[in-house]
């Protein structure tokens, strides 16, 4: 059962949610306002904004979110409330969540509780009456900000002074603080503790995944294509991977800056050519460092589940699911490295693959969870292209 659930009863929570006032200070000097309906707190990192109509559970639970204040733009947020099945990780990741106007009242049969109830569950700030189309033309203008949200602190001047001097995310290794203490496998039932295939895996095609801070869908897809998962924390060696004898290699989701990843571009290039490889956002990043490219930081990013991407190809264009910051320079890349996809909007690399080896990554989401299926047959790809090197 996720927290909160229950009738609520209105007039105790319009008398605890009064006079909760918050500020949200911005490096460049930028005040706003807004009201905690989750109670007294303060919360600092990277303010971004995601342009998705719906599926906040799964921004909420999607570990590339770590360190960051993300602003819904949709403006009623909280409507359908919270269920145990829609979770992309154990865990929120945000540091807080802000929105135009919070529903309190679910109505949706699948709700199991509130969307306030679960972020007091995990102690995050949930910020409503947040001006976000200011906000949003703010950053889309000025790019992502380091910025602090407070309801204690209500000096502007002092929020936007410890947002400027708090040091960021650029540079800095975000996915040991998602990826997974221990391996574990996924089954049906989600997440089970162990490290190796079995003999009940059978003819299944192995696949050992990399947490960077993976979303549960990309497993449940795996799987239901026919795939053992075998997950491994994000610092696994790759004599170690090897050792599990995996028919092909996943690399997950994660949050920050690929650069400063420590040790696992080392780990991914002494994998290239072993076995097939199959890279998703930050694996895509990290991906792109392996084979002697470089990345940079997207001035706003892409956050939200309508982000507009060709197939060079096919010629076809998808509408994807993007939830990054950073992104491959294809300048960078070397010869034997071809560019597969890039982004309508502005003409970003999101997708590559390399000609010499059995690898290839793209920059978004194809395992949605939230938004649009144009491009889940890419798990179709990879599961070819193992069964073709077997």
């Amino acid at each position: 059962m996720i927290a909160g659930g229950g009738a609520v009863d209105v007039d105790r929570y319009i008398e605890s949610h009064t006079n909760m006032k918050a500020l949200i200070g911005l490096e460049d000097g930028t005040v706003l306002s807004g009201q905690s309906f989750t109670g007294n707190g303060e919360a600092v990192g990277e303010i971004v904004f995601n342009t998705g109509m719906s599926g906040y559970q799964e921004v909420l639970t999607d570990p590339s979110y770590a360190g960051q204040l993300v602003t819904m733009t949709y403006p009623l947020i909280g409507n359908y409330g919270i269920n145990g099945e829609d979770m992309e990780s154990a865990a929120i990741h945000p540091r807080a969540f802000l929105m135009r106007e919070y529903q309190p009242f679910p109505s949706n049969y699948r709700a199991t509780g509130t969307l306030e109830g679960f972020l007091r569950e995990f102690d995050i700030l949930g910020i409503t009456g947040v001006d976000t189309r200011r906000l949003t033309r703010i950053i889309r203008t000025r790019g992502a900000m380091k910025a602090v949200i407070s309801t204690t602190d209500l000096d502007g001047a002092s929020l936007c002074r410890r947002a400027a001097e708090w040091p960021g995310l650029v540079g800095r290794d975000m996915v040991r603080e998602v990826t997974a203490a221990r391996p574990y496998r996924w089954t049906d039932d989600g997440p089970v503790p162990g490290c190796g295939f079995t003999a009940d895996d059978g003819d299944k095609i192995r696949v050992v995944a990399y947490d960077f801070g993976a979303k549960y869908n990309q497993f449940r897809i795996l799987t239901g294509r026919g795939c053992a998962v075998q997950v491994v924390p994000a610092t696994t060696p790759a004599d170690e991977i090897l050792a599990l004898r995996p028919d092909g290699i996943f690399l997950s989701n994660g949050p920050g800056d690929p650069a400063g990843v420590a040790g696992v571009v080392d780990n991914v290039r002494a994998l290239l050519g072993k076995k097939p490889i199959f890279g998703i956002c930050l694996g895509h990043q990290i991906l792109g460092l392996a084979y002697g490219g470089s990345t940079y930081k997207l001035k706003f990013g892409h956050r939200g589940g309508n982000q507009p991407v060709k197939d060079l190809a096919t010629g076809r264009v998808e509408i994807t699911s993007q939830n990054h910051g950073f992104c491959v320079d294809p300048d960078s890349l070397p010869a034997d490295v071809e560019v597969t996809h890039i982004n309508l909007n502005d003409g970003s690399l999101e997708g590559m693959r390399h000609t010499g080896v059995p690898a290839f990554s793209v920059q978004y989401h194809p395992e949605h969870a939230p938004g649009p299926r144009d491009a889940e047959y890419l798990f179709d790809r990879f599961v070819d292209l193992i069964r073709e090197h077997k």
